[in-house]
């Protein structure tokens, strides 16, 4: 399999994007958490005063990797575990109640297309490993699990328990949790002094302040070409998340077979290669920009429908002959690369 994280190319001086960017003014500091690289930037704050509050950043990272961990022994294999065993009312912890509940929710608003219950299907496809073997699922197993048709639906949560009806349930928060971190992340530089940052997981980008009297800016990456296919500015508490079929995939018998599972099929979708999404400053904008960019890849043509659901006007999708389709909202952000030229710009 090829791994290829949701990058979103950095526009400090250690991405190259911009000139003129001063050593003394800048901080990074970088690890590999939920499977892929972390970099925390912080601008105009002392070296002692950022190296103290990335390092709690970091470890806030490697907490949640730990505690929610999709196939590794965590809180949530332990609810998983509960819940096979078809046991009700299983007590969890008051956050991870909260990131049900609003996962739930999310799935909600994007007709499940986002859904955290697909875990036994996303370990069918062989993409609960560190160690992968390209295959295709078993057909007898495939076909039970989307017989079984779990998801959020399912689950009631309620004062930190957790009942589902369906004992298929398997979570995974593969495609909710980089962008939670997002936001735990801002919450600790505010409250360790840090206005000016730019946090980035894996491609789940979220900005704070400023870079000086620049903003920060960041390029989407190309999905089939390795280069960025835009860059823009992106600004104080805005977030940028993207969903695409170059991140995890394996290929076999010339077919691409990518980690985002369509729900209505049990398959690894078809028809997009990558859709990105701004979320302009709200709460919770790092959760939105990972969480909703599965709807919204899912969707196809329905792309822009599904964006407008969750009140999103900056979007962009590379359809499977890699035209690019963009809200003019986001259109009015970005300079494409060279010879990239969107081929509908859409309201």
């Amino acid at each position: 399999m090829r791994r290829a994280a949701a990058w979103l190319a950095i526009a400090a001086c250690t991405a190259g994007l911009l000139a003129g960017c001063s050593r003394a003014s800048i901080h990074q500091q970088e690890s590999y958490v939920f499977g892929t690289r972390v970099e925390v930037l912080t601008w105009d704050a002392s070296e002692e005063k950022s190296r103290t509050a990335v390092g709690e950043v970091l470890r806030e990272f490697d907490r949640l990797h730990r505690a929610y961990h999709a196939w590794q022994p965590s809180e949530l294999t332990a609810l998983n575990s509960a819940i096979a065993a078809g046991r009700q009312h299983i007590p969890v912890s008051p956050e991870l109640a909260a990131m049900l509940t609003d996962a739930k929710a999310i799935a909600a608003t994007g007709d499940e297309l986002f859904d955290p219950a697909l875990g036994t299907l996303i370990a069918l496809w062989g993409f609960h490993t560190d160690t992968f073997v390209p295959a295709r699922p078993d057909p007898a197993q495939l076909a039970a699990a989307i017989q079984a048709h779990p998801q959020m639906a399912d689950l009631r949560i309620a004062d930190n328990q957790v009942t589902s009806r369906n004992p298929a349930v398997q979570l995974d928060l593969g495609g909710y949790g980089k962008g939670y971190a997002l936001d735990r992340a801002a919450a600790i530089l505010k409250a360790r002094g840090i206005s000016n940052a730019l946090i980035n997981i894996g491609g789940n980008v979220l900005a704070l302040g400023s870079k000086g009297d620049q903003p920060w800016r960041v390029g989407i990456q190309h999905p089939r070409e390795p280069r960025p296919l835009a860059t823009l500015p992106l600004r104080d508490g805005e977030a940028i998340g993207t969903s695409g079929d170059y991140q995890r995939f394996f290929e076999l018998d010339g077919q691409r077979y990518c980690h985002l599972l369509d729900p209505r099929t049990g398959w690894p979708a078809k028809g997009t290669q990558a859709v990105t999404l701004l979320i302009t400053p709200r709460a919770n904008a790092g959760t939105l920009s990972d969480a909703a960019s599965k709807p919204v890849y899912l969707g196809g043509e329905r792309w822009r429908d599904y964006a407008k659901r969750y009140g999103i006007d900056h979007a962009l999708r590379v359809d499977a002959d890699g035209k690019i389709q963009v809200t003019r909202a986001l259109r009015d952000r970005l300079q494409f690369g060279e010879g990239i030229t969107p081929s509908a710009v859409i309201d």
